[in-house]
């Protein structure tokens, strides 16, 4: 099954919504949250890509919780937030399109087959990344050179969620949450120290995955400039309703803040990745 184009060649019709979201727009905090796996919206024109619609509410098709904890974090600390507001089934936006790394438009996520991802062409997949990935990342840019206005290194936080288990994959997954970062220990130094205050916590260090080993967005926008960088995962039976999202939101907005507050932090400074 292919996954249908319009007759002018776009992969989106002309009502679909834009590729992302701003949240407040005009925060004036040197702090930028994104968020890759914000939404699992499909058009309707794309039929759910072949799946059941059930399927769309697990979390291979997006973070659940991630949006709702983005929202809060910039409404308490005034800063800008983005979020991605299409499927990560449709592209992940969060990974590097000249690696042709076959998850970034994945056929199987978790065990799943995609119909609608099977044998794409590579028109097909240009498409996506042109009018989903590329304006993702255009609008990040953007809003890190006008938080230029407040700091000459705006800190970049992304934010994820992790489900508790994977099909048929025994692994444990014990972390309550995970830092994940690469050479730029800035944001996820302090801030897993500040998590790890609450003793009931378990705060992963690049668990449960890697920032050295797939980090597109914060490699792409805050190791490239020399800007303070990290991402967050938190595993998703804890934002399983607002008042959740909302604890979470609190203590990742005292730490940001922590971090804010530390002079040093908000300058240009780069680090070799680390693989």
């Amino acid at each position: 099954m292919s996954t249908p184009t319009s007759n002018t060649g776009k992969f989106l019709k002309a009502d679909d919504p834009d590729a992302f979201q701003v949240i407040n727009p005009n925060g004036r905090t040197p702090l930028l949250i994104v968020c890759d796996h914000a939404s699992n919206f499909i058009p309707d024109h794309l039929n759910n890509l072949g799946m059941d619609a059930q399927l769309l509410e697990d979390h291979i098709a997006w973070d659940p919780g991630s949006a709702d904890v983005a929202n809060l974090i910039s409404q308490r600390l005034d800063c800008r937030a983005l979020l991605a507001n299409y499927s990560r089934l449709l592209i992940d936006v969060n990974r590097d399109p000249l690696d042709n790394d076959p998850t970034m438009i994945p056929e199987v996520s978790d065990d799943y087959p995609i119909p609608g991802n099977q044998n794409l062409n590579d028109q097909q997949k240009q498409q996506r990344i042109d009018e989903l990935l590329e304006p993702y990342h255009q609008g990040i840019e953007q809003q890190l050179q006008s938080l230029h206005e407040y700091s000459p290194a705006p800190l970049l936080f992304s934010i994820h969620t992790f489900t508790p288990a994977m099909q048929g994959c025994n692994k444990p997954r014990p972390w309550h949450a995970g830092m994940l970062w690469n050479a730029d220990p800035r944001i996820a130094m302090p801030l897993m120290r500040h998590l790890q205050q609450h003793d009931h916590l378990i705060i992963g260090d690049n668990e449960p995955y890697s920032a050295r080993e797939v980090a597109y967005t914060i490699d792409r926008h805050g190791h490239a400039h020399g800007y303070p960088n990290c991402a967050i995962e938190i595993r998703q039976d804890l934002l399983k309703d607002h008042a959740d999202c909302l604890w979470w939101a609190e203590r990742l907005a005292e730490g940001l803040q922590k971090v804010l507050d530390i002079e040093e932090v908000q300058q240009v400074q780069y680090f070799q990745l680390e693989a």
